[in-house]
């Protein structure tokens, strides 16, 4: 079966992957010419999405190019430490962070090696499925036609208003997120753990590689502003954004901030807490397409990794691809819901642990 896969993130990279391996013919299109402008924006790969890659044997690139999370330390607004909380990894793969520039670039090069087609600059901008399959269109003016498609766009994906035009929009957390990455020395270090600090105003964590760089973000609440005026705000911009949000507090949030040059890089935090109609018979949603949530858990990743696998063994065991979403669907629906909910109400540092344990075997087959 040919499947075309509308999006080469995270969610539609792997789908390509677990595809091929379940001997299907998938082809990934990616909207943009090269690599994103989110220079300075990281993520870390929790336990649960790690078993995902690992369950299509491709977790050892993603290894080779992160480094390793141990737990989180929590820091009151006086800078007083509160806890610290070991990830519980018995049994269990260790959350791996990195750019999300590295992973992109990692998961796209391994699809590639095994002989997963990704063509550049397709942006989808609509699809027509019929009795044989679906023709997609692209901005660029070309077709492609396959007998399914997924939709792996991302957070204001084209194929979920394509699979239902009254799909709801996605849902502001009111809260926008900066992302930095700083080589300076002499910074406050968190080698193997994430500090996260309250702030009196907004959140902060950090994170140390163990070549002495600095990872941070900032969560901190904001209105809502035009998606044009957020893409024009500059690294300079986001840094001074950040910096006041925690300017004069006995914390090194500050001095982290100003450490950090032009690799920092910051939007607006969206969820979409139901996605009421996941599929046609010949179009899915996987990923953040399906069940963007807030990054507090630090599960969007994962969770679409697990989508990508999932789905590729229901299109490998179940006989035609009405019955094989709908499978993946009940398969998924409920536990991605429970996380974008968990992640809206989530404080800073406390653990979903019932998400962490989730386990693929991909050799399981999947019944209806």
């Amino acid at each position: 079966m040919r499947v075309l896969v509308a999006g080469g993130g995270i969610a539609g990279t792997v789908t390509a992957m677990a595809l091929k391996l379940a001997g299907h013919d998938p082809v990934v299109f990616e909207a943009y010419p090269a690599g994103g402008d989110d220079v300075g924006a990281f993520l870390t790969i929790m336990h649960n999405g790690m078993d995902a890659l690992r369950a299509i044997g491709a977790d050892r690139p993603v290894i080779d190019s992160s480094f390793a999370a141990h737990g989180v330390e929590l820091v009151a607004p006086t800078g007083e430490t509160l806890g610290r909380r070991e990830f519980d990894t018995e049994g269990l793969d260790r959350p791996r962070t990195m750019t999300r520039a590295t992973l992109y670039r990692v998961l796209q090069e391994e699809a590639a090696r095994r002989g997963v087609p990704l063509a550049r600059g397709k942006r989808l901008v609509s699809a027509t499925p019929d009795a044989a399959g679906v023709t997609a269109e692209f901005a660029d003016g070309t077709t492609e036609t396959g007998d399914v498609l997924v939709g792996a766009d991302g957070l204001h994906s084209v194929v979920r208003r394509l699979i239902d035009p009254a799909a709801d929009e996605p849902r502001y957390t009111g809260l926008t997120v900066v992302y930095g990455y700083t080589r300076a020395g002499g910074l406050p270090s968190a080698p193997g753990i994430y500090r996260m600090v309250r702030g009196s105003k907004a959140a902060f964590g950090f994170t140390t590689d163990p070549e002495g760089a600095t990872f941070w973000f900032a969560r901190i609440p904001d209105p809502e502003r035009p998606r044009a005026e957020i893409a024009a705000v500059t690294p300079a911009g986001w840094r001074g954004f950040a910096h006041a949000a925690f300017a004069g507090e006995p914390l090194p949030c500050a001095e982290i901030v100003a450490a950090t040059g032009d690799e920092v890089f910051g939007g607006h935090s969206y969820d979409v807490p139901e996605t009421r109609v996941w599929s046609t018979p010949r179009m899915v949603l996987a990923g953040d397409a399906a069940h963007a949530a807030s990054p507090a858990d630090a599960q969007g990743a994962s969770m679409a990794l697990e989508d990508g696998v999932i789905l590729a063994q229901c299109l490998r065991d179940l006989p035609d691809p009405a019955s094989a979403f709908a499978a993946y669907e009940g398969l998924r629906r409920e536990r991605v819901e429970k996380l974008v909910a968990s992640s809206a109400g989530q404080d800073v540092g406390e653990k979903p642990g019932w998400v962490y344990a989730h386990h693929i075997d991909w050799d399981t087959k999947i019944t209806p």
